[in-house]
């Protein structure tokens, strides 16, 4: 969280997302640079299961926001927000003849980045 007068921003951060970054990525860019309203009405509408956690880590952002450096939620918009790829969880799966087949349980972090709006 920087407090510069000129350029305040605000990040929230979610570690170890049960879901793989290509499936988060497609939801995240349609909400890049969008403003904090934009945002939640496509993320509520949008059918993908990614939709969820992305939509409460914005609203998580948006109450860092207000609340740490009272801004207005109205005049922020989503500056950056990026989907990194998390640890894979390794399983298996038993098959025939008393083999193990290999199953990727794949993760992501996804941070977003609030700006206030420049009029």
């Amino acid at each position: 969280m920087k407090s510069n007068k000129s350029n305040l921003e605000v990040r929230a951060l979610a570690k170890h997302i049960r879901m793989s970054a290509y499936k988060a990525r497609r939801v995240v860019n349609q909400i890049r640079g969008r403003s904090y309203e934009q945002a939640l009405m496509i993320l509520e509408f949008m059918p993908y299961r990614a939709c969820y956690p992305i939509l409460q880590l914005v609203s998580s952002a948006a109450a860092n926001a207000s609340h740490n450096l009272n801004l207005n939620r109205a005049n922020l918009i989503i500056s950056e927000a990026k989907v990194d790829e998390g640890a894979v969880l390794k399983r298996f799966q038993p098959r025939a003849q008393g083999r193990g087949y290999p199953i990727h349980k794949p993760t992501c972090h996804i941070t977003i980045i609030l700006k206030k709006k420049i009029k």
